[in-house]
């Protein structure tokens, strides 16, 4: 059976670092096994951690902390749908905290440098297919944000 998981190369050499941070903070999230670096390891120190498995909100995730010969950017990021202005705050305060930063759109990159998009099903809803006024007008509304104000695409859509 084949499998597919997604893979991070760790730079900063925090793959179990933030496999720990995900799994105490994330619903659904766990560090599944975490490989030391053996003697010859390229970019790693001998017994420190070289390869780890971890889940974030069930998805399968591989680290790799092998060097900074590569950095993690935007061209991959996790979509954290959530329900409400409540979650959508919980989860940007806490993945914007120690060093993370904001970006537009509700994308921001966490202390780990791993990027994510914190979007409201509200979002998904309202916006639907791009089609109608009121989509048109919530993607317009979403274009001008950082951290998504629900209320706000809510007031958009309707106003259109």
């Amino acid at each position: 059976m084949v499998t597919a998981r997604a893979h991070l190369w760790f730079g900063n050499n925090k793959a179990g670092e933030a496999a720990a941070f995900y799994a105490e903070h994330i619903p659904g999230s766990s560090v599944d096994n975490v490989v030391k670096a053996p003697q010859d390891a390229p970019g790693a120190e001998p017994g420190a951690d070289f390869v780890v498995e971890f889940t974030v909100a069930g998805l399968p995730v591989t680290g790799l902390n092998a060097g900074p010969h590569f950095s993690l950017d935007e061209a991959f990021s996790f979509y954290l749908s959530v329900e409400g202005q409540e979650e959508v705050d919980h989860y940007w305060d806490l993945l914007t905290a120690d060093g993370g930063e904001p970006g537009a759109c509700g994308w921001l990159k966490d202390k780990f440098g791993v990027s994510w998009q914190v979007i409201p099903k509200e979002l998904e809803e309202l916006s639907g297919t791009y089609s109608t006024p009121g989509e048109i007008a919530t993607m317009n509304a979403m274009l001008k944000m950082g951290k998504i104000d629900v209320a706000a695409l809510q007031a958009a859509h309707d106003g259109a």
